[in-house]
């Protein structure tokens, strides 16, 4: 799982661990059996890496539901 993690290594992520615990950040380390994260206020978050039950590359926090307006055709 390690190998798998430091792939992430520079880019934001989230993390689930289940119930409520969901965390987004940059991946920064992988070190025994901890996953460190930077989050948008700069402060370090760490995560025993046993208890993640999910993680993903973070989507672009611009982007909104919806539909997009098209152009008139006039």
């Amino acid at each position: 799982m390690e190998s798998f993690l430091s792939r992430f290594i520079g880019k934001r992520i989230d993390v689930y661990c289940g119930g409520a615990a969901s965390l987004r950040g940059d991946a920064v380390k992988v070190e025994s059996g901890v996953l460190h994260l930077r989050d948008a206020d700069g402060k370090n978050c760490y995560i025993a890496i046993d208890k993640i039950v999910v993680v993903w590359e973070a989507r672009d926090d611009t982007h909104r539901a919806g539909f997009m307006p098209t152009p008139n055709k006039d």
